[in-house]
């Protein structure tokens, strides 16, 4: 059994997406952690909608190929097309961050994935979750690598997000900006 991490996305009803999202995941996974729920503006997209971004990590002994094919269908049942744009608006976009300490590429898929390390949309959710993990590649927690994390115009927030009877997330008192860190 590996460790498993994957960013969730969504800018079209995200709400439900990623309610439906985690629904599918504990389903077929069982016990999951879940970090605050964040809306951010959108990156490299024009005249879009706020994502609303999250990292969820979970134990499986799939292999990497098998979540990514998982996670690919589960796209598609949302209305994710082959065809769509990169920066499209979205119903749902699950990415494999990591399996495991696996560092390369692993069924075709680069592992871990870049975006960690670029986006706070990925790395701010990522390093409250699993703030003594270390990255597969460089060894360096996750707290740490949020600490040295230049914000530069990403901006993002935690939400209200209620899910199964709880609350995952609860909004913060101010966003955090490049100024704020």
């Amino acid at each position: 059994m590996s460790l498993v991490t994957v960013s969730l996305g969504s800018n079209i009803y995200p709400d439900k997406h990623i309610r439906l999202c985690l629904d599918a995941l504990e389903d077929t996974f069982g016990h999951l952690q879940i970090s605050r729920i964040f809306e951010s503006e959108p990156v490299g997209f024009k005249d879009s909608r706020n994502f609303y971004n999250a990292v969820v990590a979970f134990y499986s002994d799939w292999s990497a190929g098998e979540l990514q094919a998982w996670a690919k269908q589960l796209e598609i049942a949302y209305g994710r097309t082959p065809e769509m744009t990169k920066c499209s608006p979205r119903a749902l976009d699950i990415d494999l961050l990591t399996v495991g300490d696996a560092s390369g590429i692993v069924d075709g898929i680069p592992l871990p994935r870049a975006e960690i390390t670029q986006n706070a949309f990925v790395l701010q959710p990522l390093a409250e979750l699993l703030p003594t993990q270390r990255h597969p590649s460089c060894s360096t927690p996750y707290a740490t690598l949020w600490q040295r994390f230049k914000m530069g115009k990403q901006r993002l927030w935690a939400v209200d997000f209620y899910w199964r009877g709880r609350w995952v997330s609860q909004a913060d008192p101010q966003p955090q900006t490049a100024q704020a860190r």
